[in-house]
């Protein structure tokens, strides 16, 4: 069966679309769900073509791209050479001015236990988790973050992505992926251009 879902055509597409948004930071945090796209946060589409931006730095061609989630998820990326799909659930990771400080790290791995406890191995399994950084929320270590996941993760990825820096010339963020594998945590920044139709990924770890 074949679903109707909301997609761009390109990268360059999508990143025009949520350029606004970009600028506009409390709509990334605050913003109600999008009726044309699919019923998609504007940052659940900045972190899923972050996520898609990186990983097609690594191949070196426009291979990933994303599309709504006819099933109610968060966004679906999908490979457009092997036809892979995963689909994605998001959450945002911000600090509270009615709580007790806490450090960017426990804030991160907290809202991951909330998401994982929302439904166990069922609610997880087969799905990418993209934690989606408040600004502001302070310096943290990936490397100690993957460490400290929970064990079994039951989602097949954990991604965070959150503003680095930003001025009147440019946004950069950073995209990060919870996975050990290869001895440090693997980190990209993506530099936007100011007119919102280019960006430079570069390796940072």
């Amino acid at each position: 069966m074949k679903y109707k879902v909301s997609k761009f055509k390109n990268q360059t597409e999508a990143l025009k679309y949520i350029s606004i948004f970009i600028q506009n930071g409390n709509h990334l945090r605050t913003g109600k769900p999008l009726n044309d796209f699919g019923g998609m946060r504007s940052r659940e589409i900045l972190g899923n073509w972050l996520i898609c931006s990186a990983v097609n730095f690594i191949f070196g061609q426009d291979r990933l791209t994303f599309s709504s989630d006819p099933t109610g998820g968060d966004g679906v990326i999908y490979d457009t050479i092997t036809g892979e799909t995963w689909p994605t659930e998001h959450v945002m990771a911000c600090s509270s001015p009615n709580s007790e400080v806490e450090n960017a790290e426990t804030l991160i791995l907290k809202q991951i236990y909330l998401k994982l406890n929302k439904g166990g191995a069922a609610y997880a399994s087969g799905k990418t988790l993209v934690v989606f950084l408040d600004i502001g929320i302070g310096s943290w270590s990936p490397d100690r973050v993957a460490r400290r996941l929970p064990d079994p993760l039951h989602f097949d990825n954990v991604w965070v992505v959150g503003l680095q820096e930003f001025d009147e010339n440019q946004y950069v963020y950073a995209v990060t992926r919870l996975d050990l594998r290869l001895g440090r945590v693997p980190v990209w920044s993506v530099r936007l251009g100011k007119d919102f139709c280019t960006w430079e990924v570069d390796a940072m770890q």
